[in-house]
């Protein structure tokens, strides 16, 4: 299939996500390589988790990927507590904020999926809602990550998901989507 269209690459708010497919339908459709590393389609991915990225190969003009922790961790930080609060970075801000302006610089990611959740409030209950791209389409969140050092000193890579401004089709459901 070669690479995804430039439009299939969004950015949104998103706090749970999907990635229906295997791991080779994913390295197939984005052209990448990738370890030994697997991991199983998944319907309800939440921050936290370990989740396929797509990044630049350090040394060779390939896209590899692989797994990494979904909330960033910043390399300079003491733990990892904070890290579920970094899922998601504005687009916006993200060059000014400590966190994340050294990883927009230099350590760009996609984040493969084929739909993503929001939920909008209705009093006091939420309606999930799940917006998916021509039926289900891959598709890749815009995001960056970063290498931090664990107390055992073992390298630990996390990621964030950028966001920007709705569209007209999120807009209604949540204000963080594209």
């Amino acid at each position: 299939m070669g690479r995804p269209p430039r439009s299939a690459i969004i950015s949104c708010m998103c706090g749970r996500y999907k990635l229906s497919r295997r791991k080779q339908v994913v390295e197939e459709y984005f052209d990448t390589v990738s370890g030994e590393e697997d991991w199983v389609p998944r319907y309800n991915i939440a921050p936290t988790q370990p989740i396929p990225v797509i990044h630049q190969h350090p040394r060779e003009p390939v896209l590899e990927l692989s797994l990494m922790r979904w909330g960033l961790i910043p390399s300079w930080a003491k733990d990892a507590s904070g890290a579920a609060r970094m899922i998601n970075a504005r687009s916006e801000t993200a060059a000014t904020k400590p966190a994340f302006r050294d990883a927009l610089k230099s350590r760009r990611c996609l984040i493969p999926a084929d739909g993503f959740y929001e939920w909008a409030k209705t009093g006091k209950t939420k309606q999930p809602y799940c917006f998916e791209i021509n039926d289900g389409q891959l598709f890749a969140f815009a995001g960056i990550w970063d290498r931090w050092r664990d107390p055992s000193g073992q390298w630990v890579k996390s990621c964030s998901i950028l966001t920007t401004t709705p569209n007209a089709v999120t807009s209604p459901v949540h204000d963080r989507c594209q």
